[in-house]
């Protein structure tokens, strides 16, 4: 058995990757598919935590632009992502992965509060974290709450899931030409804007010298490909 590169990771995954086909809302078939690679990592003995959007369901700086109030509007994203932990959730414990729910935001009838001991307590356990209701706080994004829950369990990576395989200069999609990058510098991406996290979260980061990968999820099976040391994707360090 190939040895994991990492003891303890941060999975930050993105509302959308959760609505698959359908374009919004929760496609049960990608919760499953994502829940059988995290079982697959956990039976490495690598202790896993994840941060999850909620954008499939509401995004508060898009309602904010059409006239919400932001802060309201970052509220109801940050319930988006309880509505999206909770559904993750039910997919790994069908598998039989223990996992644990814990939200910035009290509402004791559907997870524990995030206390930061509690959590580290979960994964010395080889139970699963799933954190959500964002930082807590208004104007901070998901991205903003995966570097500092990573930082505060001691996470040595935070790998970021998207639907492409890597970071790009350019939207790959629009633009044929655009290169994709095997590795970055902290600094390379934010003077040059590229949209691998926002900048508070690309600070954090590099203040804290915690690396960043950004890879496929779409490709099953590429959450323990990562983990194992597989280069693939891109990796953003100092």
């Amino acid at each position: 058995m190939t040895k994991p590169a990492f003891k303890r990771v941060l999975l930050k995954l993105s509302g959308e990757a959760l609505q698959g086909r359908w374009g919004y809302g929760i496609d049960y078939d990608i919760t499953a598919s994502i829940a059988k690679q995290i079982k697959e990592v956990r039976k490495l003995g690598v202790d896993i935590a994840i941060v999850i959007g909620g954008g499939n369901i509401f995004r508060g700086e898009a309602a904010s632009a059409r006239g919400i109030d932001r802060v309201n509007a970052d509220y109801m994203g940050m319930l988006a992502t309880v509505i999206n932990g909770l559904a993750l959730q039910d997919a790994l414990e069908k598998i039989g992965v223990f996992t644990r729910v814990q939200t910035a935001i009290a509402m004791q009838q559907l997870a524990e509060p995030f206390i930061r001991r509690r959590a580290i307590r979960h994964l010395e356990k080889g139970r699963v974290i799933i954190f959500v209701g964002g930082t807590g706080n208004p104007y901070f994004t998901t991205d903003t709450t995966a570097a500092l829950r990573a930082i505060e369990i001691g996470a040595e990576v935070i790998l970021k899931a998207t639907k492409v395989d890597g970071v790009y200069s350019a939207d790959p999609l629009k633009d044929k030409k655009a290169r994709r990058f095997d590795t970055l510098r902290y600094i390379d991406v934010l003077k040059k804007g590229l949209k691998v996290m926002d900048t508070t979260a690309t600070s954090l980061c590099m203040d804290n010298k915690l690396p960043i990968i950004v890879f496929d999820l779409l490709k099953e099976g590429n959450i323990k490909r990562v983990i194992n040391g597989e280069k693939i994707g891109t990796i953003v360090k100092g």
